[in-house]
């Protein structure tokens, strides 16, 4: 069947391809970062943790974007929040862009990714809803076709970088600049636009009955890592923990008497965490992935590899209901298959060695990761139609303020640690030489504090082309760096297919998974 016959509106196919393109433009935007990530180091001197803490902006922004969002779209059309989201996306770059000295640079650099994130989480609040309305009977198929265009806004950003950045060698900021295009085009393409409206909101469902699944206790997943974020925000207070704390409690105060204080679902609140997984392993992973096997290889062949995953991802998109169908998986069946690639993948390419088994194992991993997020939100859609795009928003507001306070600074702290310790074990005197001036922490937790080796050293020794014996042993030092962030990060996949075992013994208890009407949700 064509898009246009299984689409519930007659602009069905435009308004996907608009938010194909939507989406596509964050991608574009997301792996030019990933690629400079080395540039910024090499300009401003920044640590693995400081690095990974702005590319975390890249995603907490995200959550934001998308929870208010999600929370606002039924109530005053997606329309204004595409209008809002370009200003966004054009403030972004203006912010980034006044990064200009090593005094500066992080916060512009930090601010202008958090921008940019709202505004790609405003539009998700958008696509994801809109698309989940738009075909109620195949939700998981086009919701995986929606999201192909992450992977393939990653191949075009890499592809830029590879050919601007290595061959070129332009600025970073021309580089960064280019994501704009396909920002004019979804706005064209929303232009004028007639969108529907969701089963809940079509139906007249209250903003509190959409919210009571998300309840107390769905909230709370949201609200803790809110509080973390903000933690974080003020920690130069020397009180961040208990401002978080207390604008986290706040928060959830609020959201208990918005849900007149429903306790939630179990089984969303389950899937809340288990998406808070997700953003970890998938995006802290991608953010990362560049310059972990570009430092393990060369920089060209790093590119080459996260292209590789990437179109793995974008075709395998679209063979989601091929998948549901003939190989009768269902929606969790296909995510604990996916969770038991992702970390056979990832534990394999911790030890690659050459080009040729850095592309088996990495491409396991992207066999794993592909399905994760589209699929995990066709499952909310599926089984809480009563909360139109409001749990579907947190939802995806928890995976991304995860990979943003979890993913890409975990690994950004965890590369620093072992690349530490690795050159403090071969060579103490080297080490101390070597060593970051500030230490790296987890989730600010002074008892993770670890020093990692400073940006600016490390890729001095990285470049130079006769290496002395002691360049040598820090370059090695980091390389073992990457291969232990590699190893600590397939734990999480491992986590996710033990939960996703019993989500699927679950199901086939109460006579196997399907997508419940409005009427039919407890």
């Amino acid at each position: 069947m064509s898009v246009q016959s299984e689409g519930i509106a007659p602009n069905a196919g435009r308004l996907l391809w608009a938010g194909f393109i939507a989406i596509l433009a964050a991608g574009v935007g997301f792996a030019i970062r990933g690629g400079i990530f080395d540039n910024w180091a090499a300009a401003y001197g920044f640590t693995g943790a400081q690095l990974g803490a702005i590319g975390g902006a890249g995603f907490s922004g995200f959550c934001f974007g998308i929870i208010f969002g999600g929370l606002i779209v039924d109530k005053i059309g997606y329309g204004k929040l595409v209008a809002l989201a370009l200003v966004g996306h054009v403030l972004s770059a203006v912010v980034t862009f006044m990064a200009s000295t090593p005094e500066n640079a992080y916060n512009f650099l930090f601010w202008g990714m958090f921008i940019f994130a709202y505004a790609n989480g405003t539009l998700e609040a958008v696509a994801n809803p809109l698309v989940a309305t738009l075909f109620p009977k195949n939700r998981t198929h086009y919701l995986n076709i929606l999201h192909a265009s992450w992977p393939a806004g990653m191949v075009i950003g890499a592809l830029i970088g590879w050919y601007l950045d290595d061959r070129m060698k332009l600025d970073w900021k021309i580089q960064l600049s280019l994501y704009l295009v396909p920002t004019v085009l979804y706005g064209l393409l929303f232009l004028g636009q007639k969108f529907p409206k969701s089963e809940a909101a079509e139906k007249g469902a209250s903003f509190s009955e959409m919210f009571k699944s998300v309840g107390m206790i769905g909230s709370l997943v949201a609200c803790f890592l809110l509080s973390k974020f903000f933690a974080d925000i003020f920690k130069g207070t020397g009180n961040g923990d208990l401002i978080g704390y207390v604008i986290g409690g706040v928060l959830l105060l609020a959201a208990a008497a918005v849900s007149k204080f429903s306790f939630g679902s179990i089984l969303l609140f389950v899937l809340f965490i288990t998406h808070a997984l997700v953003g970890a392993v998938e995006l802290g992973t991608d953010g990362w992935i560049q310059n972990i096997t570009g430092n393990l290889f060369t920089s060209e062949q790093g590119k080459a590899l996260f292209i590789w995953t990437s179109c793995i991802m974008f075709g395998l998109r679209f063979c989601a209901h091929f998948i549901e169908t003939k190989l009768k998986l269902s929606p969790i069946g296909l995510l604990l298959v996916s969770a038991i690639l992702a970390c056979i993948g990832l534990n394999l390419a911790s030890g690659m060695n050459t080009f040729g088994t850095a592309l088996a194992a990495l491409g396991i991993y992207a066999l794993g990761k592909t399905f994760f997020w589209p699929t995990m939100l066709a499952v909310v859609g599926d089984r809480f139609p009563r909360s139109g795009a409001v749990a579907m928003s947190i939802m995806g507001g928890i995976g991304m303020l995860s990979a943003g306070l979890i993913g890409g600074p975990g690994l950004g702290y965890t590369k620093d640690r072992f690349a530490g310790e690795a050159l403090q074990k071969a060579d103490p005197a080297l080490y101390a030489e070597y060593k970051a001036a500030t230490p790296s922490k987890f989730l600010n937790i002074e008892s993770t504090a670890a020093y990692g080796l400073d940006g600016t050293k490390l890729s001095a020794a990285k470049e130079a082309k006769e290496k002395t014996e002691a360049q040598q042993k820090v370059v090695t030092a980091d390389q073992a760096g990457d291969r232990g962030t590699l190893k600590a990060d397939a734990w999480i996949p491992a986590v996710m297919a033990g939960i996703y075992l019993l989500l699927f013994l679950y199901f086939k208890s109460i006579g196997g998974y399907k997508p419940l009407r409005l009427e039919e949700e407890v």
